[in-house]
């Protein structure tokens, strides 16, 4: 089939090299335009944009899809399909309609749970034991299109959202190439989604990933590996930004610790929760690099009762 490829972050790389190796004719991609980023305020290309021109694909950099000059574009090439992974954008109806076979997404969540744009995230943070991928064709509403194939995916213990959507992103790349291959053949047909099982998934801002100290160690837990890499979970230290994780969590035979305090020994630095401690293995201090916690703990000399900031209203 002739596909336009839609894509703009590293989880899309995988998909992105096997259907530019497979026997489909790859005619372009569409990535999100070009963004300054890091203190420099460098112009950076997405990787979707780096390894496409590494191919020798035409890259189209459009601020919407509502951008006629795009569509113009695309209705010229007349695809067969558009596969998607992580492209960032919404798609609008007129758009959705110019290739035959629709635009193909691949989701990585068991559709119809964790619908939006940090599944990944969501499901390590609601405590989910197993996840997995879905593709499925686009229409108007959010993740909501009729499914063509799934993948299921545990979730380890220690798994990150890094962790677990890299997983899901090599896994997912073979189901894509699977689907497109089953659309090619005319031997797949869409299914509609089910009507109960939905939850939702919207992005995880930095906001979102301050840590609530008074809450259970194991929730806070789970925030932390579903906010790492980013935006990174964090909370407030002598009146900065400090980034958390991975972290662990002591026994119940451990000594209690007020939420927010810290606890400094030879070999460990533990902090406080509504229940057991939490251990921490690594922080990130402003402006300076991540660093096990330990290390942090003799440099910054914490004081015996010390706390962290907590988040508004909390009863200290």
């Amino acid at each position: 089939m002739r596909l336009v490829f839609a894509g703009t972050p590293e989880a899309a790389l995988p998909a992105l090299d096997l259907l530019a190796c497979s026997g489909h004719d790859l005619l372009a991609v569409i990535t999100r335009p070009d963004a300054r980023s890091g203190r420099g305020r460098t112009l950076s290309l997405s990787p979707a944009k780096v390894r496409a021109l590494e191919f020798g694909l035409p890259v189209w950099t459009p601020a919407s899809v509502r951008d006629p000059e795009l569509q113009s574009q695309l209705a010229q090439l007349a695809p067969d399909a558009c596969p998607v992974v992580a492209y960032g954008n919404l798609i609008p109806p007129a758009a959705l309609a110019i290739p035959a076979h629709g635009w193909i997404n691949l989701h990585f969540s068991l559709l119809p749970a964790w619908r939006g744009a940090a599944p990944v995230q969501h499901a390590l943070i609601a405590g989910d034991e197993i996840t997995g991928a879905t593709t499925f064709r686009l229409e108007a509403g959010l993740d909501t299109g009729p499914v063509f194939g799934t993948l299921t995916e545990r979730i380890r213990p220690a798994d990150t959202a890094g962790d677990l959507l890299e997983r899901l992103s090599y896994a997912g790349a073979q189901l894509l190439l699977a689907t497109l291959d089953g659309i090619a053949a005319g031997t797949l047909t869409p299914v509609p989604q089910p009507a109960d099982g939905i939850s939702l998934a919207p992005k995880i801002d930095v906001a979102d990933a301050r840590l609530d100290l008074a809450q259970p160690a194991f929730a806070i837990e789970r925030r932390i590996r579903g906010c790492t890499p980013a935006p990174g979970a964090w909370t407030m230290f002598r009146g900065e930004r400090l980034k958390l994780g991975p972290v662990t969590l002591r026994g119940p035979e451990a000594d209690p610790l007020p939420p927010g305090e810290l606890r400094v020994t030879k070999s460990r630095v533990e902090l406080g929760t509504a229940t057991v401690p939490l251990v921490l293995q690594q922080v990130h201090p402003l402006g300076k690099k991540p660093m096990p916690a330990p290390d942090w703990a003799r440099g910054v000399r914490i004081a015996p009762g010390e706390r962290v900031d907590l988040p508004p209203g909390t009863v200290r």
